[in-house]
């Protein structure tokens, strides 16, 4: 009876740890709100020609998206800050300076990324512009 008991012991405590396991690295809906606030980047996924590989970013680019849709950065000197927008997981940015231009521009005037949000960090990659031979993605951090 006692080995009865224990069995099902076991069973309750194993189920209790791993049975509700949920990761909190899984994407969320990107959108405005998802979005809002000060965010770093900290990594970037590169290749020199093999795997790719994440390293660390140093003084990387700092962006404040709000919720009306507008954003600045300290990407480009020559201008701070525009609208943006997000759908279908896609992220663009228009930067409001005459004038400015982008190599990483599109046809239309954005610099667009696929966009993936997780709880706090997102990862871009670029679609517009000159894109990565062998891919690459940039790692943002939420700014406390």
């Amino acid at each position: 009876m006692k080995r009865v008991k224990l069995k099902y012991y076991l069973i309750a405590v194993l189920i209790f740890c791993f049975g509700c396991n949920k990761t909190s690295d899984e994407p969320i809906i990107a959108d405005a709100s998802t979005i809002s606030g000060k965010w770093k980047e900290t990594e970037a996924f590169i290749s020199a020609g093999g795997p790719q590989y994440w390293v660390n970013v140093e003084n990387g680019e700092e962006i404040e998206f709000l919720e009306n849709g507008t954003f600045t950065s300290d990407r480009f000197t020559e201008c701070i800050g525009g609208n943006y927008s997000i759908a279908n997981n896609e992220l663009q940015l228009k930067y409001n300076c005459d004038g400015f231009n982008s190599e990483s521009e599109n046809e239309e005037g954005f610099i667009t990324y696929k966009i993936e949000i997780f709880s706090n960090y997102f990862l871009l990659t670029p679609t517009s512009g000159p894109i990565c031979i062998e891919g690459c993605s940039y790692k943002y951090e939420k700014k406390k």
